[in-house]
């Protein structure tokens, strides 16, 4: 058992589980019936998403160097409300007894908060896929 951190609408993998949309948007000209057959998400979490304002400042200019660094430091502090905190932990805990992942649905992994998710995660005890 383990969480997958993953690429919200590309193919899901064997034994990934239940996959959690953690987006603040839902995806663009899909039904909500096939979100989760076209490989987006069986349940969408948007409280672990980057605030509306945050994705806002984000899509101007392209995240590298310092404002990957300045998106980094908003999330996490965004990130340590106790209620975002204890769906951290919940979803951790999940991850020692059930195959489960999470995402999002930016291309490059490296400069998207699923990245810091999974930090978040692993620091609260997630076992890792």
């Amino acid at each position: 058992m383990a969480l997958s951190v993953v690429r919200l609408g590309t193919p899901r993998s064997r034994g990934e589980g239940l996959r959690i949309g953690t987006v603040r948007r839902l995806p663009r000209g899909v039904r909500k019936a096939d979100y989760a057959g076209r490989d987006y998400f069986d349940v969408w979490l948007p409280e672990l998403a980057p605030s509306a304002e945050l994705l806002s400042w984000a899509h101007v200019e392209p995240l590298d160097g310092k404002r990957w660094q300045r998106f980094a430091r908003e999330y996490r502090r965004e990130m340590s409300d106790p209620a975002k905190q204890h769906l951290v932990m919940l979803l951790a805990a999940m991850s020692r007894d059930s195959d489960l992942s999470v995402g999002c649905y930016c291309e490059d992994e490296a400069h998207c908060h699923r990245t810091l998710l999974r930090e978040l995660l692993a620091k609260a005890g997630a076992k890792l896929a």
